[in-house]
């Protein structure tokens, strides 16, 4: 992955999108009333594949009592559904109910339209959604990384 030279000039427009990225994810936040983002975190990272909750964790870079707490709250309200992994007692595979996959389907697109909303006011608008979509990939870089670094120094 190509590297930014924070040397060049490009630090110095930090402050700005770090506060523009809290903004925009206030912003997506309040699109809906049914899910929180973090509980739109889980959902999502859920639907797209992680199914188990110590994955999900590391994947959004979350402490396993947040994301158990998370789960809890959506088994409780019926958008996710438990099951035990057979021959491991410990773990437990995690699934979107139906009404989960309608409200996670229903949240998304109300964020999609307000991001587009936004984007399409830049100077560049398809320059910008696909800045923010190379984002994910680094993000995932970066988690996996400090991880491996965590594991290396005896797992904290």
């Amino acid at each position: 992955m190509e590297r930014i030279d924070s040397q060049a000039g490009v630090s110095a427009r930090a402050p700005d999108a770090v506060r523009a990225l809290v903004r925009v994810s206030a912003f997506l936040e309040k699109s809906s009333s049914d899910l929180s983002l973090a509980h739109y975190r889980v959902l999502s990272a859920i639907s797209s594949g992680d199914e188990r909750a110590s994955r999900i964790a590391r994947r959004l870079a979350l402490g396993k009592p947040a994301v158990s707490a998370a789960v809890a709250s959506l088994c409780r309200r019926g958008l996710l559904v438990r099951s035990e992994v057979e021959g491991d007692l410990r773990a437990t595979d995690l699934r979107l109910t139906a009404e989960g996959r309608a409200v996670l389907e229903r949240v998304e697109s109300e964020m999609i339209r307000r991001l587009e909303q936004v984007v399409s006011r830049a100077p560049d608008p398809a320059g910008a959604m696909d800045s923010l979509a190379r984002l994910a990939p680094a993000i995932e870089e970066v988690v996996a990384e400090r991880a491996a670094r965590r594991l290396g120094e005896g797992g904290r």
